[in-house]
């Protein structure tokens, strides 16, 4: 029987004074005898047999001494007991923890396969309290203020208006957290990362079927984890930069994205790692473009700009044909996907966001693996 189909009903788990109380009374030995026999005084085991004095190591030696049941079954009995009795107070609380619970992404968390389905009613919410705190690896909805307190204090919001549902994104950071956790690396080198932008590059122009993984690997080789995690709604992050301890994480949102996006997140976080404090989350919006004030996501983008298209080469870049043919000439040049370099000629003005020129954008589908 697996940990997740254990249940505790009172009918099943009963003070292990019930079975002291059967064992005597079989063997004709009254609670007066049995304490005189381990000198205890009779209120003692009276106690014991109601379940209201807890059969503690030198107990159960002692019952082992006198009624030849060993002293790991009295011992086994209490801790079960005892952690029912925990589990019922627990309980208990349930009523004064769903206004908690109401905060967070709970179907989201359904959708994957953290919690269990089911429809949203009071009565089954509150079956979802354990589960909850078990995903965030807290023991309460104080520790998840005080744990994940600390992680909000963290945050630098690249668009603090509509990053504000903090449990949503905690929830979504846990996923990535969940993940890294297994992650085999090497410890991080800086100067692998740096080396491997070329190749990252390089793979704009592979299918978008390969680049996942070869990203992922590339990373790797540098001791960075590189996720793909689904939005959580009300989020509003298309990408963190973080450090759990000394590893750090990439975490993307960017399911069924323009490559041109795309990309510019991904080095974009790149930059907050190799150039960005560690105790900070970096929570980054796509949507925000050059709204941004602070200074690491000012330099976050202009880094990713430059390692797409060179600054000698974005400054050639409106002199050439901004024809289908043309743009696509210009990205073979540079070894880029083309749709970068609309994307790029959009952001610069120089062709207008409805331009039959998107058709040279792909929208990645990356798998969340």
């Amino acid at each position: 029987m697996t940990e997740q189909n254990l249940s505790y009903r009172p009918a099943e788990v009963s003070p292990p004074g019930d079975t002291l109380a059967e064992l005597i009374e079989e063997r004709g030995i009254a609670q007066a005898e049995l304490a005189r026999r381990m000198g205890r005084p009779i209120n003692a085991i009276n106690e014991m047999v109601l379940g209201a004095k807890e059969i503690t190591e030198d107990t159960a030696l002692e019952l082992e001494r006198v009624l030849g049941t060993p002293a790991h079954f009295w011992l086994a009995r209490e801790a079960r007991y005892r952690e029912f009795l925990a589990r019922q107070r627990d309980a208990g609380r349930a009523e004064g923890r769903l206004e908690w619970l109401d905060k967070l992404p709970l179907k989201q968390l359904q959708e994957t396969g953290y919690l269990p389905k089911g429809r949203l009613t009071p009565a089954f919410k509150a079956s979802l309290i354990d589960p909850v705190l078990k995903f965030f690896g807290v023991a309460s909805p104080e520790g998840w203020e005080v744990q994940y307190g600390r992680v909000q204090a963290a945050f630098r919001r690249a668009n603090p208006a509509k990053q504000t549902d903090n449990a949503a994104i905690t929830a979504w950071l846990r996923l990535g957290e969940i993940a890294a956790s297994s992650a085999d690396l090497p410890g991080y080198n800086a100067e692998t990362l740096n080396a491997n932008i070329v190749l990252m590059r390089k793979l704009s122009t592979q299918p978008a079927a390969e680049i996942g993984a070869g990203l992922k690997t590339l990373c790797g080789q540098a001791g960075v984890v590189l996720l793909f995690v689904p939005h959580f709604s009300g989020t509003h992050v298309s990408g963190v930069a973080r450090w759990l301890g000394e590893r750090p994480l990439i975490q993307l949102s960017l399911l069924g994205k323009w490559s041109d996006v795309f990309w510019f997140s991904f080095f974009h976080e790149v930059a907050h790692i190799l150039k960005h404090p560690k105790r900070a989350v970096f929570l980054d919006d796509a949507s925000s473009g050059a709204e941004v004030e602070s200074k690491e996501e000012k330099e976050a983008n202009q880094f990713a700009a430059d390692v797409l298209i060179a600054p000698v080469d974005r400054q050639r870049i409106g002199q050439i044909d901004l024809s289908l043919a043309g743009v696509e000439a210009f990205a073979k040049e540079i070894d880029i996907h083309p749709g970068i370099v609309v994307g790029c000629l959009q952001h610069m003005g120089l062709v207008p966001y409805a331009s039959p020129l998107v058709k040279l954008k792909d929208r990645y589908q990356i798998a969340a693996k």
